[in-house]
């Protein structure tokens, strides 16, 4: 899978920002006291910006801004052989970023997506606009079987499905995750006391609903 199968698979910008946002709730629920989560949620990322991240840790990592033009995604997959640091001139892979329309440059050109050399941390970048009826992407001459990374680094969001998140987060987190409480937060439900006690009872609602708030999502 591609990045051309993620356009595909991509639920709509409203739906998309709802999972995004139930996403990094689960996290901060999940693991509290962490400082670096895997998935999280900024509703200030800039001026009329909101953005969406994933950081494994292990320097791969996705973005996606929601503008009031759209979304651009933005993801990078650094064992690729479409990473600009495995290519001679260190750019991004032809086509990738080259047909990106102008209501999205600033977030190409954003320096936290590229290093302090200007190389772009980027394998695979989608965009939508509001107006559109299905996510976009650049002409790209993939290598060998693609290999862009999106096959792995969108799985949760081009899935979609409660019971996706919790084969996820049992294997990364290494204890039990209870499905009813995350199909309570993908279903966008107001987070309780009871659904909390449900994912982590090391936890409470009180503890979390600072964190969980600064997600968008609903206490």
């Amino acid at each position: 899978m591609t990045a051309y199968d993620v356009a595909r698979l991509l639920p709509a910008i409203p739906e998309l920002r709802a999972l995004c946002r139930a996403l990094a709730a689960l996290d901060v629920v999940l693991s509290p006291e962490s400082d670096d989560r895997y998935h999280l949620y900024d509703t200030a990322w800039a001026p009329d910006q909101e953005m969406a991240s994933m950081y494994d840790g292990s320097g791969n990592e996705y973005s996606i801004v929601f503008t009031a033009a759209g979304a651009y995604v933005r993801g990078f997959d650094h064992e690729s052989p479409m990473s600009p640091y495995a290519t001679d001139d260190e750019k991004a892979w032809p086509g990738v970023l080259d047909s990106v329309p102008e209501v999205f440059r600033e977030c190409v050109e954003e320096p936290a997506f590229s290093d302090e050399f200007g190389t772009p941390y980027v394998t695979v970048c989608l965009w939508r606009e509001h107006g559109d009826t299905a996510w976009r992407h650049g002409d790209i001459d993939f290598p060998g079987d693609g290999e862009d990374g999106a096959d792995w680094m969108f799985a949760l969001l081009t899935d979609g499905t409660p019971e996706a998140f919790q084969d996820w987060a049992q294997d990364y987190y290494e204890m039990p995750v209870d499905l009813g409480a995350v199909r309570h937060l993908y279903a966008g439900l107001p987070l309780t006391a009871d659904v909390v006690t449900a994912l982590n009872p090391a936890t409470t609602l009180a503890a979390v609903t600072d964190e969980v708030v600064a997600t968008g999502y609903p206490t």
